[in-house]
């Protein structure tokens, strides 16, 4: 892992400094925003990318304890005009651009819910496994000029066991359209009483497992997020990515016992080849 790690850093560090990668051509991304994948090079038809990426992250929703986590990364894309449909591991879905300043996406994907053995310090014995869970996201982003320097972002998640909301404002850094440069994102978050519950939720037998206190959470405001995204171009087939994440809990969350923190933050960075 920290082999991998530090080779991951090398190479990026070659790319920012030294400059030795040959000049990337400036191919339009359907959206400039470098949160968003895009392997297709401003040309129709299929597109692929491929790689790995590592992160430090918060071993699960509320917690306390911190660890490493390799992932693959990339996507089967396939471009026509300004819809492009995507297959990105186990996430399906399509995105499309409308008048240059609105953009659309819907996306199936799938949730492996949490696992007791999540917590290696054991703070989740006698909660069990949650199930495993398929979801249904809707987004829009909105930004004020068609070079996407600013814009807003609405996202709807439907899960069987409920539902998030989120409603951000982003600031795109870099004059590139390719998709390269980074991002910021603030954005808060709003969740119904099933979808609180999921993550914080303590039902009696639970408690009595546990020996937690029985808690059953409301709905409303979650949680604020910043999200700061990451791309570079090294050469005409490899991009290097990197992307930070930090949720900070409301007071709701925090009451319950399961959140041993009163954030969620993540680190990741990583290499993809696009072919």
């Amino acid at each position: 892992m920290k082999t991998f790690t530090g080779f991951l850093l090398v190479v990026f560090l070659n790319a920012l400094f030294f400059q030795t990668a040959v000049a990337q051509e400036e191919n339009a991304a359907l959206v400039p925003l470098p949160s968003l994948d895009d392997f297709t090079r401003g040309e129709n038809g299929w597109a692929f990318g491929l790689g790995l990426g590592v992160e430090y992250e918060s071993a699960y929703e509320g917690s306390d304890e911190f660890g490493f986590e390799v992932d693959p990364a990339g996507a089967v894309q396939w471009r026509r005009g300004n819809d492009i449909f995507y297959w990105a591991g186990e996430a399906i879905g399509w995105r499309g651009l409308r008048a240059d300043t609105w953009l659309f996406e819907a996306t199936i994907g799938f949730d492996e819910g949490r696992k007791e053995s999540d917590s290696s310090d054991g703070r989740l014995d006698g909660l069990g496994d949650s199930d495993d869970e398929f979801e249904f996201v809707l987004q829009t982003r909105r930004a004020f000029s068609p070079d996407w320097r600013y814009w807003l972002d609405g996202r709807v998640i439907a899960t069987e066991n409920g539902n998030l909301g989120l409603f951000g404002v982003g600031r795109r850094f870099g004059h590139r359209i390719d998709g390269s440069g980074s991002e910021l994102a603030v954005a808060v978050l709003f969740h119904d009483s099933d979808y609180a519950n999921k993550d914080f939720g303590i039902t009696a037998a639970q408690a009595a497992a546990s020996g937690l206190a029985e808690t059953n959470l409301s709905g409303g405001y979650r949680s604020v997020g910043l999200h700061y995204n990451y791309r570079h171009y090294i050469n005409r087939n490899w991009q290097i990515f990197g992307e930070v994440l930090y949720e900070h809990y409301g007071s709701n969350i925090r009451r319950s016992p399961i959140a041993r923190s009163n954030y969620e933050a993540e680190v990741g960075i990583g290499l993809i080849y696009v072919f």
